[in-house]
């Protein structure tokens, strides 16, 4: 049942992106209350899913249908309980998405000719297909309520399922970390500086466009791809330095003063403001770490690396006192998951979830073993010198109600969302009028009572 129900806001994610088909006569092939579903929405979602390597889980022409009618199930329930969207959010997620589309694409033109459309166009489809997709969210919530899970439900379901049916919980681990940044000369930050003042100065004298310098020079490789754009924004989007300056530009014309943030030196040019949200351009170099000042950096690091073999100080002490990683060093060094994880928000990670270069280094290590000082880039694109402490390692193992409770609880809290859920869904097809046309009726639908006699 989770899985329809992802599948279904999946597939609503490609109704911004329909391609006009010729060939296709178009027709209501199903009625679900008041809402029609259109063969061409089928025909446009199978497509375009079709393309991106989507396996659907049947028949497309049964599949993609009944999902549609199990949102629209949803969106009517949303009227009944007056369950409206939050408008601001919605722009927000938009502009995201928006970004993220021109960059995969190249440019807004780009994506006008891949999608068949022009830019506002696609704007206000994806506005409208994430206001539903947000709507349909919340009516699952409202739903669902708050599921209250005793200890002796989870022990329950420990206990009914097959040992071989338990999931496999990966190797974590639990690490710390001291870093410390090689010293920056004054005369590498004055070049980076002077640089950009030639780029600003290029620019204002129409010898080059911003897009241009960004495009050949930034380090921000994302962005330089689409000459430095960035997409709309909202401040907290943003670091501070960079948003205050940002913030404060009103003409196009004019170009930013250098501006330093953790990732390096900034010139910006403002493109667009629209309300609380701003589209601005900028270029980014990084200072760059010589030989010599990395070396030292190691340096520093091994007399601290061997004062704690010495048990001068622990590695709590001097994570806090001496680390350069402001995120970990009021933590005891200790690091915070912050991916699209199960472990986000916890200091546990998976092998993979680390830095590749801190993987390799405590994939060997034992628990209490402490590195030798190695390089790594840090999560601001620096490059730093390390030294990690392994605190805990759980290895792979099957699933059990001793060392993953909270595991086994998410499980069950998740089986239950898509019992109610079922089971509510099997109410309203049995209360909202459904009308499928002939030649869409023969399938071996997820839920069976959408055809009544």
């Amino acid at each position: 049942m989770k899985k329809k129900i992802i599948a279904i806001l999946f597939v609503t994610c490609f109704n911004s992106v329909l391609f006009a088909q010729d060939n296709v006569i178009d027709e209501i092939v199903w009625v679900v209350g008041d809402d029609a579903i259109l063969r061409s929405d089928i025909e446009n979602q199978r497509l375009i899913l079709q393309s991106e390597g989507y396996r659907f889980d049947g028949d497309p022409y049964c599949v993609l249908p009944e999902q549609l009618a199990v949102q629209k199930l949803y969106l009517n329930q949303a009227k009944i309980d007056s369950i409206t969207a939050d408008e601001t959010q919605i722009l927000q997620n938009v502009d995201q998405w928006m970004n993220m589309a021109v960059a995969q694409l190249g440019s807004r033109e780009q994506m006008e000719e891949y999608l068949g459309k022009k830019y506002s166009q696609i704007r206000d489809e994806r506005r409208e297909m994430l206001r539903e997709q947000q709507i349909v969210s919340e009516v699952q919530r409202s739903l669902i309520g708050n599921i209250k899970l005793t200890p002796a439900d989870v022990r329950k379901y420990y206990n009914e399922l097959p040992q071989d049916s338990l999931p496999i919980i990966p190797t974590a681990v639990e690490v710390q970390v001291i870093t410390i940044e090689p010293t920056i000369p004054f005369e590498e930050t004055d070049a980076i500086k002077d640089r950009l003042r030639e780029y600003t100065e290029k620019i204002n004298n129409g010898e080059m466009e911003f897009s241009t310098l960004a495009r050949l020079y930034s380090e921000d490789t994302e962005s330089a791809k689409r000459g430095g754009e960035l997409g709309f924004m909202g401040k907290a989007n943003l670091l501070p330095e960079f948003a205050n300056v940002a913030f404060n530009l009103n003409d196009p014309k004019r170009i930013s003063q250098v501006v330093q943030t953790e990732y390096g030196y900034h010139i910006i040019q403002l493109i667009e403001k629209r309300g609380d949200r701003i589209n601005c351009r900028h270029i980014l170099l990084r200072p760059k770490v010589s030989e010599k000042e990395l070396l030292e950096a190691t340096a520093r690091m091994d007399s601290l690396y061997n004062d704690l073999q010495a048990e001068k100080f622990s590695f709590e002490e001097a994570a806090t006192y001496v680390s350069h990683d402001k995120e970990t060093r009021n933590n005891n060094g200790l690091m915070v998951n912050k991916g699209e994880s199960n472990n986000y928000g916890t200091p546990k990670f998976e092998m993979q979830e680390l830095p590749q270069e801190m993987g390799r280094i405590v994939y060997g290590m034992q628990v209490g073993d402490i590195s030798k000082p190695f390089t790594m880039i840090s999560e601001s694109q620096k490059e730093v010198v390390a030294i990690v402490k392994l605190k805990s390692r759980v290895e792979q193992h099957r699933a059990n109600i001793s060392d993953d409770y909270q595991v086994l609880k998410a499980i069950v809290e998740d089986k239950k969302r898509e019992e109610l859920l079922q089971e509510w869904i099997l109410t309203k097809q049995k209360s909202t009028y459904v009308r499928i046309s002939d030649g869409w009726k023969n399938c071996d639908f997820h839920y069976p009572d959408w055809i009544k006699e």
